[in-house]
C-alpha cells in the first residue's frame, strides 16, 4: 500500500465511548459504586493528558484514545439537554408551582449568598479586580445538575431541595453570562441591551412553546402511538426536545430551558411514561460522554505541580458551600439530616461553572491562567460529587440518628422479614395494623438506616450467613418472609431454611410463575409471583370500574388466585404441604 490508512476519528471516539460504557457500568454496578466516577476516570485515562501523550511513541494507541475533547462537546451538550428533558418528564406544572417558594426563595438566597461571599473572599485573598472576583464567585456558586439529580432523584426531601436550587441556577445562567459581558473592559451598553432583548424574546418563545405544546403534543404522540412503531415514537420525542432547545437557543436563552419546557409539556400527557422509557438509554449514554469530557480536562501533572493550592481551593469551596447551603435549609425549616445531606451534596462546582469561567475569560475579566486553575478545581469537584453524596448521607445519620424504638420482648414469637426494602416495609405495615410483632433484617446498611428512620423495627444482618436468623428467634418465629428481588438468593435461602426448620412457614417473593414453581419445589410454603399479583389487581380494577359489584369481584379474584397457587404447587411437584406451627399467619 502507498501509505497507512488513518483511522476515522469519529469511529475511534465511538469505540472508546462504547467500550467505556460496556466496562464501567457493569464493573461499578458490581461494587455498588456510581458509574459517574468510572466515566470520569476513563476520561482521564484516554484523554490528551493520559494515554494520549503516548500516541507519538505508540501509534496504535490512537484507536483507544481521544486527543481532541472538542469533538465530543456537541454530544456532551446533547447529554445535558436530554438530562433536563428527563427532569421535566418527572415533574409537572402543578409540582413545579408547588416548588416556586423553594426555587425563588431558597434557590435565590443560596446563589446570591454563596456567589457574593466567594467573590468578596477571592477579591481580598487573590487581589482580583472586583469584576473578576464577582465572575469567579458566581461561577463557583453553581452546582452540577447533571450529576446531583441522578444521585438524589427528585422525589426525596434531599432531591426536592436540590432540584429547587438547581432550577434557579439554570434560570440564572443567561443573566449572569450577559452581565459578565456587560462588565467587559471593552463593553459599552450593548451587553445590557442584549440581555433585555433576550429576556423579552425568550419570554415570547416560552409562551409560544407552552401554547403549541398544549395543543399539538397530544395529537403528535397520539398519531405516533397509532402506528405502534417505537422508531416513530422515538423520532417524535427527539423532534420535540431538539425543536424546543433550538427555539430557546435561537433567542439567546440556554437550550436546556427549551428541553425542560418540552419535558414539562409531555409530562402533562398520557404518553410521558413511554417517552421516559424510550429516552432513558440515550440520556445515560450522552451523560457518560459529558463525564468523559470532564475527565479529559484533568491534567494530573499540572495537579501534582500545584497540589497545595488546588487542594486548598477544592476543600475551601466544598466546605464553604456545604455550610451555607445546610444552614439556609435549616433556617427554612428542613430537618437536620436533610439539611446536612443536601448541603454536602450541593457543595461541588458545576459543568455550568466551566461555561461562566469561559465567558469571564473571553470578556477579559480573568486571565487564562486563573481560568485554567479554577477549571481544574471544578473538574476535581465534579469527580468527587458521588463521594460527597456518601459523606452527606453518613453525616445526616449522625446529626439526626434514627429514632429509638421501644424494646420488644425478644422471647416473644415474631415474624422475620428478610429485606427492608419497599416490599418488606409494606409487609411490616400490614403486620403492625393487625398487631403482629415483627423484625426486619437486611445486609444493606443504607436500607436499614432508612427503615429505622421511618419507624420500622429493623436490624443489620445477612440472613444467608451464619446464625443471623437464629439470633432473631427463628426457632419460635411464626413465619419468615423473603422479600428480596434476588431470585437465586431467595431460592437458596428457602432450601436452607426448609432443611433446618421443616415446620416453618416460609413465604417468598417470586419474580414470575416459573420462579414460584421452583421455590415451591425447594420448600416454600407460599411463593407469590409479582407478575401474577399485578395481573389480578388489573383485573379487579377493570371489573369494578365497568360496573361489576365489589363482592363478586373479590370472590372471583380469590378463586383465581387459589387456582394459580394450586397450579404452581403442582408444577413444583408438591406431594404435601409442610405442617404449620400453632399461631402462624394462617391461624
Amino acid at each position: 500500500m502507498a501509505g497507512e490508512l488513518a483511522p476515522s476519528p469519529m469511529l475511534s471516539d465511538a469505540l472508546v465511548i462504547l467500550g467505556a460504557a460496556g466496562i464501567v457500568i457493569p464493573v461499578f454496578a458490581r461494587f455498588r459504586i456510581t458509574p459517574i466516577i468510572g466515566f470520569i476516570l476513563i476520561g482521564i485515562a484516554v484523554g490528551p493528558f493520559g494515554l494520549g501523550t503516548l500516541v507519538p511513541e505508540i501509534p496504535w494507541l490512537r484507536y483507544i484514545t481521544i486527543t481532541d475533547s472538542g469533538r465530543l462537546t456537541p454530544f456532551a451538550d446533547f447529554g445535558i439537554i436530554l438530562l433536563l428533558f428527563a427532569i421535566g418528564l418527572e415533574l409537572s406544572f402543578n409540582r413545579l408551582w408547588q416548588l416556586r417558594k423553594l426555587v425563588f426563595g431558597l434557590g435565590a438566597l443560596e446563589l446570591l449568598i454563596i456567589g457574593s461571599s466567594l467573590a468578596g473572599f477571592l477579591g481580598i485573598v487573590s487581589g482580583q479586580a472586583w469584576t473578576g472576583a464577582l465572575a469567579l464567585g458566581f461561577a463557583l456558586a453553581f452546582s452540577s445538575t447533571a450529576i446531583v439529580l441522578p444521585i438524589s432523584g427528585t422525589r426525596t426531601p434531599v432531591g426536592r431541595a436540590a432540584l429547587s436550587m438547581l432550577l434557579f441556577e439554570d434560570i440564572m445562567i443567561v443573566p449572569i453570562v450577559f452581565i459578565l459581558g456587560a462588565m467587559a473592559p471593552y463593553s459599552a451598553n450593548a451587553g445590557w441591551e442584549g440581555m433585555a432583548n433576550t429576556l423579552w424574546q425568550g419570554g415570547l418563545v416560552v409562551l409560544v412553546l407552552l401554547v403549541l405544546g398544549r395543543i399539538g403534543l397530544p395529537r403528535l404522540f397520539a398519531q405516533a402511538a397509532r402506528t405502534k412503531s417505537p422508531e416513530l415514537f422515538l423520532a417524535a420525542s427527539l423532534l420535540v426536545v431538539i425543536g424546543a432547545s433550538l427555539a430557546t437557543s435561537a433567542v439567546g436563552l440556554s437550550p436546556i430551558v427549551g428541553a425542560l419546557i418540552a419535558g414539562l409539556l409531555i409530562a402533562e400527557t398520557e404518553y410521558h411514561g413511554e417517552v421516559e422509557s424510550i429516552m432513558e438509554p440515550f440520556k445515560g449514554l450522552a451523560l457518560g460522554v459529558f463525564l468523559i469530557t470532564i475527565g479529559m480536562s484533568i491534567n494530573l501533572i499540572t495537579i501534582w505541580e500545584n497540589l497545595g493550592p488546588i487542594t486548598m481551593a477544592v476543600v475551601g469551596v466544598l466546605v464553604f458551600k456545604a455550610l451555607v447551603t445546610g444552614i439556609l435549609l435549616r433556617l427554612m425549616g428542613a430537618r437536620r439530616g436533610t439539611s446536612a445531606e443536601t448541603g454536602v451534596l450541593m457543595a461541588s462546582p458545576s459543568e455550568t461553572t466551566l461555561i461562566v469561567l469561559a465567558a469571564a475569560s473571553s470578556a477579559l475579566l480573568i486571565d487564562a491562567e486563573t481560568a485554567q486553575f479554577w477549571q481544574i478545581v471544578t473538574a476535581i469537584g465534579l469527580t468527587v460529587t458521588p463521594l460527597l453524596a456518601r459523606l452527606g448521607r453518613s453525616i445526616a445519620w449522625r446529626v439526626e440518628p434514627a429514632p429509638e424504638l421501644p424494646e420488644d420482648d425478644k422471647d416473644e414469637p415474631r415474624t422475620i422479614i428478610v429485606g427492608a426494602g419497599r416490599v418488606g416495609r409494606l409487609i411490616a405495615d400490614m403486620l403492625t395494623v393487625h398487631g403482629k410483632p415483627y423484625v426486619a433484617v437486611d445486609s444493606d446498611s443504607d436500607m436499614i438506616e432508612r427503615a429505622k428512620r421511618e419507624g420500622y423495627r429493623a436490624i443489620f444482618g445477612d440472613a444467608a450467613r451464619g446464625d443471623a436468623l437464629s439470633r432473631l428467634g427463628i426457632e419460635t418465629a411464626p413465619a419468615v418472609v423473603l422479600t428480596m428481588d434476588e431470585p437465586v438468593l431467595v431460592q437458596r435461602l428457602v432450601a436452607k431454611l426448609r432443611a433446618q426448620y421443616p415446620d416453618l412457614l416460609i413465604v417468598a417473593r417470586a419474580r414470575d410463575p416459573e420462579h414460584a414453581a421452583e421455590l415451591y419445589r425447594v420448600g416454600a410454603s407460599h411463593a407469590v409471583p409479582e407478575t401474577l399479583e399485578a395481573t389480578l389487581q388489573l383485573s379487579e380494577a377493570v371489573l369494578v370500574d365497568i360496573g361489576v359489584a365489589m363482592g363478586p369481584v373479590i370472590a372471583s379474584i380469590h378463586e383465581k388466585r387459589d387456582e394459580f397457587r394450586a397450579q404452581l404447587e403442582r408444577d413444583g411437584k408438591l406431594d404435601h404441604r409442610p405442617k404449620l406451627r400453632t399461631g402462624t399467619l394462617e391461624s
